[in-house]
C-alpha cells in the first residue's frame, strides 16, 4: 500500500484501504493471532528470551520486509516486482541504464544537483553495505524542523542523468533497488550525503521519517522489536542518556509511571547511538547509524523531530500499531532545536547498545488527518496537556508539538494486563480471556474520576484495578485452572458480560458525570483525530478549565475502539511531563531556564507581593538601621566525657559456595573500600577505617598510621579511580594467599552499564565505572577477591539477572528479633516505618509533615509561569519563605505574612536554640535541593539575608556539594575546636558529623545523597524540594534515610511502631541468612546495629556508611566476644555528645561513670582524636548498651561509633540540666522531615493489607517489572522474602549493569564470591562491614591453623639406657647388621595409651607411682594436650580446603559432573575366616590406571605394583591405605599437598554403610569397600582385610608380572596404613659436632611426605624390614628423643608394613582399642624387624568426630534413659540382665580397660609381677602391668623363668597353646585366671585341653559373659584362682 498506486489516492480510499486492513486483523478467529498481536499475548520472559536466543534477527532488512508485507490476516496483497525492460542493466549498484550509483564509487565524482534538490543514499536490500545515491527534491523530504514533508516522490538518477521520477516505485525499479514489498520513501531513503572538508561526498544524518525509524516493528515470531533511536539533543550525546536508566526518574507516575511492560518496551529502544548487539550479532547498519547520529553534527532534520513529519502516510499491512513500541511516546520539540525526551517508558541507558531517552515523545502509529496543535495552547492553558495514547490508531499531530508530550505508557499498561492470563492460558485453562480492551478503558475512567484534584495517577495503581478486575472476573476459572485438563484452544465466553464498544462511550460518560467535570468524555465518530482537535478546541476556548483529564473514544468499527486519554490538569500534567525527564535532562532543564534568565520573572513577580516594598530594599533598610547592634551569640563551654558503648552486631553467616573459595588457602585479610564520589562520604569513611582499628588488626599497618596510609583503603569512584583500582588489581594478583574484600558501599549508586559509558565516554566520568571496574573479568576471575555490596537500597540488584546468590545475602535483623531485643532498651531505631507510624499515632505534631501554603503558593506561580519548571518555581518559593522568616524573627514582623507557619518555626528554632543553651549549641536544618544549579542561588540568596540581617555569627550556612569538602566560617570553627576541645590549628570540619551541636542551614545538594551521615543535632531535614515526580521506592527511601536516626526509648515519642515491612529495617532474621554454613566457621557480621545508634558520629544517615560501630569490633570474636573499648575523647567526641548535651555539663562524666568499669582508650593521631568521630562526642548516654551482643566499643575507640546511644541523657543528672540544650532534646526525637504533598500522599498512604503504598512502587530507576501479573508485597515479608520477590518479579534495563546477566536464577549463574548487606540507613552497617574483615581475619588465620595432639612420650624413665650406641647420630638409613642387634623396647611410649597397661620386658623394677593416675574415661579425650599449628604448604586437608591445585585432585569442577566411578568386586579366600571374602572397589575413571583389568570395563584383576628397583622421584611406591568412619567430612584424605603433588595411590577403606556419603565427599578418591558383616567391626578388621588383600594382590602382581620376565622378588611389597587425622610431617635436622661425637644440635622442619616417603623407600634393605614407622610430634621432644636415629620399638599411626614378609603375622579382626600394639609384639615375637625413624614425625589432628567415638554402647531396651557405665558390661550367664547394643569384643575391652581389678586382685599395682597373656595384649588398665609371650615355635619371648605371674590371661586361645606351653610359668599364689572363649562350649573343651584344673580352682559362680544377647553371640570367660 505505498506510493505504488496510480497518482495519489484521495484521503476518503486512504482510509478505506487502512480500516479494512486493520479490521481484518482485528476479527481475526484465531485465539492469538501471532504475526500481528503477538506483542500482545507475550510475556516477559518470553520476550527477553527471544530478543536474547536468536529466535529472530533483527535486521533492518528483516524488518523490512516485514513492514511492508501482506498482513498475514488481512487480504492478500504480495508485491510483485515489475519485469525490467529489455536489454537493461539489472545489476546491484547500477542504474538500469549501467552506471554506478555505489557511494563508494562516486564519492568523489562531480555530481550535478538541481537548486531545490538535495542528495540522500538509498538502501539497497540486496547491497546492505552500500548507500545508492540519488538527488530527491528536498520538498518530498522532512524540512529543516522535522515537520512536512509532502506525500509522493520527485526524484532524479545521479548515475545517467535521467529526471522527472514521480514516483518512487519507478525510481525504485530503475536503481535496481529489486525490492520484493512495496517501494516506500521512507523505507529505503536513509541518509543525507554531505560533503566532508575534503570535499568527499560522505554519509551524513538519518533522514527522519515522522517516526518510521522509531517505530517499533514487529517481526513474524512477534518478539521485540529494534527500533533505531537516534539521539535526540543536538547539543550532545548525552542527550538521550540519563545517568540512571529510567525513563525519566521515575516510572512510577502515569506517565513515567512503569515499565511494568514486558520487555517489548525496552530492547525495541536500540539506539542508534550504539552497537545494538542482537543474538549475538553486531549489526553493521547499527554501527553506521550510531557514528552518523554522533558525528557531523546533524541538522535538526535529521534530529528527527518525528511528530510532524507530513501529511499522514498509509500503515503498512504487517506492522500492527498495538506493537508496544517502547519508543512510542513522542518527540516534543522544545524551546528551540532542544528535544527532550519526554514520553516515557523506555530506558535509557541501554547496555550493549540499547540506547534511548526515556521516552520519546513521537506518535507511533497514526491514522487519518494530522491534527495540528494551535500555537498558543501553552500559553493559554498554562500547561502542556500529557496525551497517553491508549487502545487503537493515534492521529499525526502537527503544529506547534512543543506544546504537548505524547506518552506510550498507558498504551504498554494496557497491553501488560492484556498479557495477565497467559500464565493460566500455559496451564491449559483456555477459557480464561484477558480482560477487554472496553473494560481496561472503562476501569481507567472510573480511576480517573475517583482521583483528588490534588492527586496525579499512578500506573501501579491502574494495573492493580485491571489485575484485580481480571481476577474477580474468572474467580472460578483460576481456581479450578489446576484441575481442568489442557483443552484445545477454541476460547470459550466468559461468564461476565461484557461491555461492548457500543456501550462505551455511553458508560463512561456515565461514570464521568459524577465528578464535576473533572474527566470529560469526548466521543468520536470517525477517527480520534475529531476528537483530539475538539480537545484542542475547548482548551484554547477555556472550557476545560476544571478539567483534569479528557477521555477520548472512538468506538465507531465495529469492535476495535481508538482512545486516548489526555492529561489537562495544569497540575497533573506538569507533575507528569516532568515526571519523564532523566535526572540528566533535569539538570540541563534547571540550568538552561537559569542561565538563559527565564527565572528573572519570578523575582520580579515576587517584588510586587510585598506590599512593604521589595524585601531587598526592606533588608538594605533593616541593615542600615541596625549597624552596631550586633548581639553575638553565646560562648560555648567545654566538657569532657569518656563512655563505652556496648555494640555489637547479629552474626550473620556468609556462604561461600564451597566449591569456589577455600578460605583455607588464604594467610590474611585486606580490603578496598569503594564509595560513590562525595568527598564528604570519602571523610567519614577515612575516619570510620582510622577509629576501628580495623588496619592495625589485619597486620596491614601499624602504629603509628598517617593518614596518607588509610587513604589506601578507601577509592573515591571518580575520574582518578582506575588508575588506583588497577593498583588494587595488580595487588591481588601478585597476592595470591591474601584474601582482598572489595567493599562496594553505597551499592545501589551508579548500576549504569559500561556499555552506556563506552557509547558516550564524553559523559560524565562516574557513568558505568561500578562496572567498569567491580565488574571487570579479572574481578570475577580472581579467586583471591570476594566482593561485599553494602546497601540500604538493594532491590536493584535483587532482579532476575543478579549475580548474587540469596544464599549470599545477609540482612539486617529487625529490632526485636527471637524475642531478644537488638538494641539497647533505651534505644530505638527511628526509620521510615517509625517515620510514617508517626502520622497515624495521634501525635500533636507528627515528624512527617508537608506545608499546605508552600504548595498552594507554587501551585499557583506554576499556572503563572508555565514554562518554568516546577523545581525553580518551588525553590524560589522556599528561599523566599526562609527569607521572609528569617527577617520575621529579626524584628521585621510584617514579613509572618510572606512565609509559611513551618518555615518560621524552623527559623525561630534556629535562631533561639544557641541562646537556651549556656554553651551555644544550636540546631541543623537540612534544606535539601537536589539540583546544583539551584542549590547554588538558594545559598548565594540566603546568605546574602543573613548578611543584611546581621546574623553572620548566629548560624552557619553551608553548601554541601558532594564534589567538594565542608566550607565552614572561621568564627563558628573556633566554636566547634572549642566544643571538641581540639587543638590542632590547622583542623577544619570534613565531616557534616563533626559540625555536631553547630546552628547551621546545610544545603545539601546533589541527585542522590551518597552516604553522608548527619550529625546527631539534625533537628528539620527540609525535604520540600525534592524531586517530587520520582516515585521510585529507593529514590523516596533514599531521601528519607536523611532522616534516620537512634532516638531515646524514654521519651514517649511514638507508640512503639512496627515494623512495617515497607523499608529494609522492617526484616526479620531470616534462617535463609545463614542457613548454609559452608566454611564450618560462621563468618559472623556482627552489625554494628547498635553502634549506630546515631551517635552523631553515628549518625551516619545515609546508606551504608553508618556503622562505624563495630569499629572495635575487631575484639569482637566471632561469638562475639565482649570487648569493651571506650573512648577517650579528647572533647566530647563530637558527635554525641553534641546529640547528647553537648558540652552541657559536668553531667555527662557523671553518667558516663556508673558505665562500663573500664575503658581503653585508644590513642590516635591527635588529629583524629580530636575530631572524634567526626567528632560527635560521645552521646550522652553514651553509656547506653545498644547491641544485641556485648561488644562494647567506645567512641573514640571507634570513634566512628558515634555513640549509639547518645539518644537520650541516661542519668537524671544529664537531663536536668540538659533541658534547655537543643542538642539534648535532638538525642530524644527524631528530626521533623517536610515533604512535597505528593510524597507525603504516596507514603502515608496504604494498601487493604496495611502495605505503605510505598513499598508497592517500582523497586529502583534501573529495573523494571516483569509483568503486571505479579503479586503484591505483603506487610508481612522479611527482607529475605522480599529479595526473593524481587527476584522474581524485576529485570534490569538495558542500561543497567546486570542486564547481560541472563541468569534467570539458575545456581549456576550466581557469583560464588559476591555477597550482598543491606540494612536500614544510618543503621551501622559501616562499622558492621569493618567488624566482619576482623572477624574474617580471624577466622583466616584460625582456618589456617590445626590443633595437633603435643603429648610427651610416656614411660621414657622406663626406656633401657644401653651402655653402647649402635649408630651414628647422621646416618640416613639404620644398618641392617646394627639394627638386628638392638634389642626391641617393649613399653609402650605413644601418649595416647597412657591409660594403657604396660607391658614388662626383661626386670625392670617399676613403682607403682611410676605410673600417673589414671584418669576418669570421659576425660580421655577432653584432657589430652594439644597445640595450635599453622598448617604449612605440605598439609593433608579435609572437604573443606578447595584450592585451585587440588581442583581436579578432588575431583570437582563447577563445569563437569562428577567424575564417573565404577564399582568392581574383588573376591579371595582366606582360610581363618573359612571362607570367600568379598571386598568391592570403588575406582574413579580417573585412577584406573592404578589396576589391571581383564579387559577395558573389564573383571578387576589386580592393583598394579611397582619394582623395588624403580629409582623414579615422581611417584610413591608404597600404596596408601586409610581406614575412616564417621570422618567424611573431616577425615584428613586430600593429599595433594602432602605428596607435593607427586602420584600416589590412596585407597580409602570404608564401612558399607558409609559408602556413598565417602563417595559423594571424596568422588575421585578410591574407596576399599570392606563386607557389611563388618559394618560394625573395629579397626582391627580394616588393618587385617588390608593386610590380607594387600598380600594376595602381591601374589597376583607377583604372577602377573613373572610372565613379563620379573622376578618375584622384585615386586614391591610395602603398603603404608595411616590414620584419618595425620595432618602433617616434620623431619629433624642434626648437626654433629664431630665425627663420633655424641654432642649434636638439632632443628624440626616440616617436609612434605612426599620427601618422607621417598627417603624411607630408598632405605637399603628395605625388603627386610617388616613394619617402619616414626615418631608422634611433640613440641617438647628432648634431644635424647632424636639421639638416637633409629628406634627399635612400637609404631603407631603412620605405618609402613611388608605385607610379604609378614605374611603370617595376622592382626586380629576382632580388635577396637590396641590392636597396632597388638600387631606389634606378634611381629616382634615372630622374629621381624620393627624399625622407628626417629628423626621423622608425624603430627596428629585432633578431630571430635568419629573414629573409636563413633562406638556408642547403648542399652537395647529402648525406653532406658540411663547411661550404661562399664561395670554393666558383663554379667553372668542365664541371667535377666538388661543387654546391650554392642560388639561383644568391644565390651570386653572396655571392661577389662576400666574393670580388670576384679578379675586380677594380685595384679592391681604390682608391677613386678605382671599378668601373663598369651599371643594378644588386651589392655587390662594403667594399674596393672602385662606380660606377652608368644605360643608360636621359634618365636622370640622375654626370660620368664625367674618371673611370678599374679593372673594368667588366655584370650581364644588356638592349638599351639598346649598344656605344657603354661607349666613353663610360674603364679603366685592365689593368682587369677581368666580364659575367654567364643561360647560356653569351648570354655569347658579349652579347660579340658589345657588340664587348667589341675593348678587353678574353678566356681560355678565364677563363669561371664559380655551382656550381649543370644544373637549377638556374646563372649564367655571363666576365672579361677591358683592352687
Amino acid at each position: 500500500m505505498g506510493n505504488s498506486y496510480a497518482g495519489q489516492l484521495k484521503a476518503t480510499r486512504f482510509e478505506e484501504v487502512l480500516h479494512n486492513s486493520i479490521e481484518a486483523s482485528l476479527r481475526s478467529n484465531n485465539l492469538v493471532p501471532r504475526p500481528v498481536f503477538s506483542q500482545l499475548y507475550l510475556e516477559a520472559e518470553q520476550q527477553l528470551s527471544s530478543l536474547e536466543g536468536g529466535s529472530r534477527v533483527d535486521n533492518e532488512e528483516e524488518e523490512e520486509e516485514g513492514e511492508g508485507g501482506p498482513d498475514p490476516n488481512g487480504p492478500p496483497n504480495p508485491y510483485q516486482l515489475p519485469p525490467a525492460p529489455e536489454g537493461c542493466c539489472t545489476t546491484d549498484g547500477f542504474c538500469q541504464a549501467g552506471k554506478d550509483l555505489r557511494l563508494v564509487s562516486m564519492s568523489s565524482e562531480p555530481v550535478d544537483v538541481p537548486a531545490g534538490f538535495l542528495l540522500v543514499g538509498a538502501k539497497s536490500p540486496s547491497l546492505p553495505d552500500h548507500l545508492l545515491v540519488c538527488a530527491v527534491d528536498k520538498r518530498f523530504l522532512p524540512d529543516d524542523n522535522g515537520h512536512n514533508a509532502l506525500l509522493g516522490f520527485s526524484g532524479n538518477c545521479v548515475g545517467c542523468g535521467k529526471k522527472g521520477f514521480c514516483y518512487f516505485t519507478d525510481f525504485s525499479n530503475h536503481i535496481n533497488l529489486k525490492l520484493t514489498t512495496q517501494p516506500k520513501k521512507q523505507k529505503h531513503l536513509k541518509y543525507y550525503l554531505v560533503r566532508n572538508a575534503q570535499g568527499t561526498l560522505t554519509k551524513g544524518p538519518l533522514i527522519c521519517w515522522k517516526g518510521s525509524e522509531f517505530r517499533s516493528r514487529q517481526s513474524s515470531t512477534g518478539t521485540c522489536s529494534s527500533s533505531l533511536f537516534p539521539p535526540l539533543e543536538s547539543s550532545g550525546p548525552l542527550a538521550a542518556f540519563p545517568s540512571e536508566s529510567v525513563p525519566g526518574t521515575n516510572p512510577g507516575v502515569l506517565m513515567g509511571a512503569q515499565q511494568a511492560g514486558p520487555a517489548p518496551d525496552h530492547p525495541s529502544l536500540t539506539s542508534a547511538s550504539g552497537p545494538a548487539v542482537f543474538n549475538g550479532k553486531d549489526s553493521p547498519k547499527h554501527q553506521q547509524l550510531a557514528k552518523s547520529s554522533l558525528s557531523a553534527p546533524p541538522r535538526p532534520s535529521a534530529l528527527g523531530i518525528l511528530p510532524n513529519s507530513g501529511p499522514p502516510k498509509k500503515r503498512h499491512k504487517g506492522w500492527s500499531p498495538e506493537s508496544p513500541s517502547a519508543t512510542d511516546g513522542g518527540y516534543s520539540q522544545s524551546s528551540g532545536n532542544r528535544a527532550k525526551y519526554e514520553g516515557a517508558g523506555v530506558s535509557c541507558v541501554p547496555q550493549a547498545g540499547l540506547v534511548g531517552p526515556a521516552s520519546v515523545s513521537f506518535p507511533v502509529v497514526a491514522s487519518g488527518e494530522p491534527v495540528s496543535v494551535p500555537d498558543n495552547l501553552l500559553k493559554i492553558c498554562k500547561a502542556k496537556p500529557v496525551i497517553f495514547k491508549g487502545h487503537g490508531n493515534f492521529p499525526y499531530l502537527c503544529g506547534n508539538l512543543s506544546d504537548v508530550v505524547v506518552s506510550p505508557l498507558l498504551y504498554t499498561c494496557y497491553q501488560n494486563s492484556q498479557s495477565i492470563s497467559r500464565a493460566y492460558e500455559q496451564c491449559g485453562a483456555s477459557s480464561i480471556q484477558p480482560i477487554s480492551e472496553e473494560m481496561q478503558l472503562l476501569l481507567t475512567v472510573y480511576y480517573l474520576v475517583q482521583l483528588a484534584a490534588d492527586q496525579v495517577p499512578l500506573m501501579e495503581d491502574l494495573e492493580q484495578i485491571f489485575l484485580r478486575s481480571w481476577r474477580e472476573s474468572h474467580l472460578t476459572e483460576i481456581r479450578q485452572y489446576q484441575q481442568v485438563p489442557s483443552q484445545p484452544y477454541p476460547p470459550a465466553p466468559s461468564t461476565t458480560t461484557p461491555v461492548t464498544s457500543a456501550q462505551l462511550p455511553w458508560l463512561a460518560g456515565l461514570a464521568a458525570s459524577s465528578c464535576n467535570d473533572s474527566v470529560h468524555v469526548i466521543e468520536c465518530a470517525y477517527s480520534l483525530a475529531e476528537g483530539l482537535s475538539e480537545m484542542f478546541r475547548l482548551l484554547i476556548e477555556g472550557k476545560l478549565a476544571k478539567t483534569n483529564y479528557v477521555v477520548i473514544i472512538c468506538a465507531c468499527r465495529n469492535a476495535a475502539i481508538d482512545s486516548c486519554i489526555a492529561v489537562t490538569g495544569k497540575y497533573q500534567a506538569r507533575i507528569l511531563s516532568e515526571s519523564l525527564l532523566s535526572p540528566a535532562e533535569y539538570q540541563r532543564e534547571v540550568h538552561y531556564e537559569l542561565v538563559t534568565g527565564k527565572v528573572d520573572s519570578l523575582g520580579a513577580f515576587f517584588s510586587t507581593l510585598c506590599p512593604e516594598g521589595d524585601m531587598d530594599i526592606l533588608l538594605d533598610k533593616f541593615h542600615q538601621e541596625n549597624q552596631g547592634h550586633v548581639s553575638s551569640p553565646l560562648p560555648a563551654s567545654s566538657v569532657t566525657q569518656a563512655a563505652a558503648l556496648d555494640v555489637s552486631g547479629t552474626p550473620v553467616c556468609t556462604n561461600s559456595s564451597t566449591q569456589n573459595l577455600d578460605l583455607g588457602s588464604f594467610e590474611k585479610v585486606d580490603f578496598l573500600i569503594c564509595i560513590p564520589p562525595s568527598e564528604v562520604t570519602y571523610q567519614q569513611t577515612l575516619f570510620h577505617v582510622w577509629h576501628s582499628g580495623v588496619l592495625l588488626e589485619l597486620g596491614l599497618e601499624k602504629e603509628p598510621m598517617t593518614k596518607q596510609r588509610v587513604e589506601q583503603y578507601v577509592l573515591k569512584l571518580d575520574a582518578e579511580a582506575q588508575t588506583r583500582f588497577k593498583a588494587f588489581l595488580q595487588n591481588s594478583f601478585q597476592n595470591p594467599h591474601t584474601l582482598f574484600v572489595l567493599i562496594h558501599d553505597h551499592a545501589h549508586w551508579d548500576l549504569v552499564s559500561s556499555a552506556v559509558h563506552n557509547l558516550y565516554s564524553q559523559s560524565d566520568p562516574p557513568v558505568g565505572l561500578v562496572d567498569r571496574l567491580l565488574n571487570c573479568r579479572e574481578v570475577k576471575e580472581a579467586p583471591n577477591i570476594v566482593t561485599l555490596h553494602v546497601t540500604s537500597f538493594p532491590y536493584a540488584l535483587q532482579t532476575q539477572h543478579t549475580l548474587i546468590s540469596p544464599y549470599n545475602e545477609i540482612h539486617w535483623p529487625v529490632s526485636y528479633s527471637n524475642g531478644v531485643d537488638l538494641y539497647h532498651e533505651n534505644k530505638k531505631y527511628f526509620g521510615l516505618s517509625e517515620f510514617i507510624e508517626s502520622t497515624l499515632s495521634g501525635h500533636s505534631l507528627p515528624l512527617l509533615r508537608y506545608d499546605s501554603s508552600f504548595e498552594a503558593m507554587v501551585t499557583a506561580l506554576g499556572k503563572r509561569f508555565p514554562r518554568l519548571h516546577s523545581a525553580v518555581i518551588r525553590t524560589f518559593v522556599l528561599v523566599q519563605h526562609y527569607a521572609a522568616a528569617m527577617m520575621a524573627v529579626s524584628g521585621l514582623p510584617q514579613m509572618k505574612n510572606h512565609t509559611s507557619v513551618e518555615t518560621l518555626e524552623i527559623t525561630q528554632n534556629l535562631l533561639n536554640a544557641p541562646k537556651q543553651c549556656p554553651c551555644g549549641h544550636g540546631l541543623m536544618v537540612l534544606l535539601r535541593v537536589p539540583c546544583s544549579p539551584l542549590a547554588a542561588v538558594a545559598y548565594e540568596r540566603l546568605a546574602h539575608v543573613r548578611a543584611r540581617l546581621a546574623l553572620e555569627e548566629h548560624f552557619e550556612i553551608i553548601l554541601g556539594n558532594p564534589s567538594s569538602g565542608i566550607t565552614v566560617g572561621k568564627h563558628f570553627v573556633k566554636q566547634l575546636k572549642m566544643w571538641q576541645k581540639i587543638e590542632d590549628a590547622e583542623w577544619r570540619p570534613q565531616t557534616y558529623l563533626e559540625l555536631e551541636g553547630l546552628p547551621c542551614i546545610l544545603i545539601f545538594s546533589g541527585m542522590d545523597p551518597h552516604g553522608e551521615s548527619l550529625p546527631r543535632s539534625l533537628r528539620y531535614c527540609d525535604l520540600r524540594l525534592i524531586n517530587s515526580s520520582c516515585l521510585v521506592r529507593t529514590a523516596l527511601e533514599q531521601e528519607l534515610g536523611l532522616a534516620a536516626y537512634f532516638v531515646s526509648n524514654e521519651i514517649p515519642l511514638e507508640k512503639g511502631a512496627k515494623n512495617e515491612a515497607l523499608e529494609s529495617d522492617g526484616e526479620k532474621l531470616s534462617s535463609t541468612d545463614n542457613e548454609d554454613e559452608e566454611l564450618g566457621t560462621e563468618v559472623c557480621f556482627e552489625a554494628g546495629s547498635a553502634s549506630e545508634k546515631r551517635s552523631p558520629v553515628k549518625r551516619e544517615r545515609s546508606s551504608s556508611h553508618d556503622s562505624a560501630s563495630s569499629s572495635l569490633s575487631s575484639k569482637a570474636s566471632s561469638s562475639a566476644l565482649c570487648s569493651e573499648t571506650s573512648a577517650q575523647v579528647s572533647g566530647p567526641p563530637q558527635g554525641d555528645q553534641a546529640r547528647s548535651p553537648l558540652p552541657c555539663g559536668p553531667a555527662e562524666e557523671a553518667r558516663a561513670a556508673g558505665e562500663k568499669p573500664w575503658l581503653r582508650t585508644s590513642q590516635g593521631p591527635p588529629m583524629v582524636i580530636s575530631r572524634h568521630g567526626p567528632g560527635h562526642p560521645p552521646p550522652a548516654d553514651c553509656g547506653l548498651r545498644t547491641s544485641q551482643r556485648g561488644l562494647q566499643v567506645s567512641v573514640t575507640a571507634s570513634s566512628q561509633l558515634p555513640s549509639l546511644g547518645s539518644t537520650a541523657p541516661a542519668t537524671g543528672t544529664l537531663v536536668l540540666q540538659a533541658s534547655q540544650c537543643s542538642v539534648t532534646k535532638a538525642c530524644r526525637q527524631p528530626p521533623t522531615v517536610f515533604l512535597p504533598k505528593l510524597v507525603y500522599d504516596v507514603l502515608v498512604s496504604t494498601d487493604s493489607s496495611g502495605l505503605p503504598k510505598a513499598a508497592s512502587l517500582l523497586p529502583a530507576p534501573s529495573v523494571m517489572w516483569t509483568s503486571s501479573f505479579r503479586p503484591l508485597l505483603s506487610k508481612t515479608m522479611t527482607s529475605t522474602e522480599q529479595s526473593l520477590y524481587y527476584r522474581q518479579w524485576t529485570v534490569p534495563r538495558p542500561s543497567h549493569m546486570d542486564y547481560g546477566n541472563r541468569a534467570e536464577g539458575r545456581v549456576d549463574s550466581f557469583h560464588p564470591r559476591r555477597l550482598l548487606l543491606s540494612g536500614p540507613p544510618q543503621i551501622g552497617k559501616t562499622g558492621a562491614y569493618l567488624q566482619f574483615l576482623s572477624i574474617l581475619s580471624r577466622m583466616l588465620i584460625r582456618l589456617t591453623e590445626v590443633d595437633v595432639y603435643d603429648e610427651e612420650e610416656i614411660n621414657t624413665s622406663l626406656r633401657e639406657e644401653s651402655d653402647w650406641h649402635y649408630l651414628q647420630l647422621s646416618d640416613p638409613w639404620p644398618d641392617l647388621e646394627l639394627f638386628q642387634k638392638m634389642p626391641f623396647d617393649y613399653i609402650i611410649h605413644d601418649p595416647k595409651y597412657e591409660d594403657a597397661s604396660l607391658i614388662c620386658a626383661h626386670h625392670q623394677s617399676i613403682k607403682s607411682e611410676d605410673r600417673g593416675i589414671s584418669r576418669k574415661p570421659e576425660d580421655l579425650y577432653v584432657r589430652r594436650q594439644t597445640a595450635r599449628m599453622r598448617l604449612s604448604k605440605y598439609a593433608a586437608y579435609n572437604t573443606y580446603h578447595h584450592c585451585e591445585q587440588c581442583h581436579q585432585y578432588m575431583g570437582f569442577h563447577p563445569r563437569y559432573q562428577l567424575y564417573e566411578s565404577t564399582l568392581h568386586a574383588f573376591a579371595f579366600s582366606y582360610s581363618m575366616l573359612g571362607e570367600e571374602i568379598q571386598l568391592h572397589f570403588i575406582i574413579p575413571k580417573s585412577k584406573e590406571h592404578h589396576f589391571v583389568f581383564s579387559q577395558p570395563g573389564g573383571q578387576l584383576e589386580s592393583m598394579r605394583l611397582p619394582l623395588v628397583t624403580d629409582k623414579s622421584h615422581e611417584y610413591i611406591k608404597s600404596p596408601t591405605f586409610t581406614p575412616t568412619t564417621g570422618r567424611h567430612e573431616h577425615g584428613l584424605f586430600n593429599l595433594y599437598h602432602a605428596m607435593d603433588g607427586a602420584s600416589h595411590l590412596h585407597v580409602l577403606v570404608v564401612k558399607e554403610y558409609e559408602m556413598a556419603i565417602y563417595k559423594k565427599y571424596w568422588p575421585n578418591h578410591i574407596m576399599l569397600v570392606l563386607p557389611s558383616i563388618f559394618n560394625s567391626a573395629g579397626v582391627g578388621a580394616a588393618h587385617f582385610l588390608i593386610k590380607e588383600l594387600s598380600y594376595h594382590n602381591l601374589e597376583l602382581e607377583r604372577n602377573r608380572q613373572e610372565e613379563l620376565g620379573i622376578k618375584p622378588q622384585d615386586i614391591w611389597p610395602f603398603i603404608v596404613i595411616s590414620d584419618d587425622s595425620c595432618v602433617m610431617w616434620n623431619v629433624v635436622d642434626v648437626d654433629c659436632a664431630g665425627e663420633r661425637s655424641r654432642e649434636f644440635s638439632w632443628s624440626e622442619r616440616n617436609v612434605s611426605l612426599k620427601h618422607i616417603m621417598q627417603h624411607i623407600e630408598a632405605s637399603p634393605n628395605i625388603t627386610r624390614y617388616a613394619l617402619l614407622g616414626m615418631r608422634k610430634w611433640a613440641s617438647k621432644t628432648r634431644g635424647g628423643e632424636v639421639r638416637e636415629p633409629f628406634s627399635r620399638c612400637h609404631v603407631h599411626d603412620f605405618i609402613i608394613l611388608n605385607v610379604d614378609l609378614t605374611q603370617n603375622v595376622q592382626y586380629n579382626q576382632n580388635r577396637f582399642t590396641c590392636d597396632d600394639v597388638d600387631f606389634n609384639l606378634r611381629v616382634h615375637s615372630a622374629g621381624l624387624l620393627l624399625c622407628r625413624f626417629n628423626r621423622f614425625s608425624v603430627m596428629k589432628k585432633q578431630i571430635a568426630v568419629g573414629g573409636h567415638r563413633s562406638f556408642h554402647i547403648t542399652s537395647k531396651v529402648s525406653d532406658s534413659s540411663a547411661a550404661v557405665v562399664p561395670a554393666q558390661y558383663i554379667c553372668a550367664p542365664d541371667s535377666k540382665h538388661t543387654f546391650l547394643a554392642a560388639p561383644a569384643q568391644l565390651l570386653l575391652e572396655k571392661f577389662l580397660q576400666h574393670h580388670s581389678q576384679r578379675f586380677f586382685p594380685l595384679s592391681l599395682k604390682n608391677h613386678s609381677h605382671p599378668v601373663l597373656s598369651v599371643d594378644c595384649y588386651l589392655n587390662l588398665g594403667s594399674q596393672i602391668s602385662v606380660c606377652y609371650v608368644s605360643s608360636r615355635p621359634h618365636s622370640l619371648n622375654i626370660s620368664c623363668s625367674d618371673l611370678m605371674f599374679s593372673g594368667l590371661l588366655l584370650y581364644l586361645c588356638d592349638s599351639f597353646v598346649a598344656a605344657s606351653f603354661l607349666k613353663k610359668f610360674h603364679f603366685l599364689k592365689g593368682a587369677t585366671l581368666c580364659v575367654i572363649c567364643q561360647d560356653r562350649n569351648s570354655l569347658r573343651q579349652t579347660v579340658v585341653r589345657l588340664e587348667l584344673e589341675d593348678e587353678w580352682q574353678f566356681r560355678l559362680r565364677d563363669e561371664f559373659q559380655t551382656a550381649n544377647a543370644k544373637e549377638d553371640r556374646p563372649l564367655f570367660f571363666l576365672t579361677g584362682r591358683h592352687i
